[in-house]
């Protein structure tokens, strides 16, 4: 079956658009705010008391919610995409927490959870101008290759 094409006994199927959000179990909301704090500049979209806090992601948010219990994550991981993967590479080092030296950046934090940090300039996931432009990354540019990747599946303008 063409997947651009879905249907299902109920008619149309729903296409997936993107992701609003993601939800990481940690210890407590405010260890997890001050430890990725140590690597991550951003601001609280908001809270629910001492159960959950919001990340602004512009169009997007990473909810952390208190209380993990289950053990860490193998496999299972999500990516987050940053304007300096380097910066992130440099302040994990200097941290101590083993990470590749080129390539790749990908670690776990204190609870488990499996975080792959990217470039915005070499993938191919956009944000829109005006969503930039409110997160003040104005000028955060693609490079060549990402361009050329998007432009092959028919999505720059």
């Amino acid at each position: 079956m063409d997947s651009r094409a879905g249907s299902h006994q109920y008619g149309r199927m729903a296409r997936l658009v993107g992701i609003n959000h993601v939800a990481l179990e940690v210890g407590t909301v405010e260890e997890a705010l001050s430890w990725y704090g140590r690597f991550f500049e951003f601001e609280l979209r908001g809270r629910a008391g001492n159960q959950m806090a919001f990340i602004d992601i512009g169009d997007q948010f990473i909810a952390l919610t208190a209380g993990r219990t289950q053990p860490r994550d193998g496999a299972r991981h999500f990516g987050l995409v940053v304007d300096d993967k380097e910066a992130v590479r440099m302040a994990l080092q200097q941290a101590a927490i083993s990470v590749p030296p080129s390539g790749s950046v990908d670690f776990r934090d204190p609870w488990g959870n499996h975080v792959q940090v990217v470039d915005y300039r070499e993938i191919q996931f956009t944000k829109a101008a005006e969503v930039l432009r409110g997160m003040r990354l104005d000028g955060l540019e693609k490079s060549e290759s990402a361009q050329r990747q998007l432009a092959e599946k028919g999505l720059t303008g």
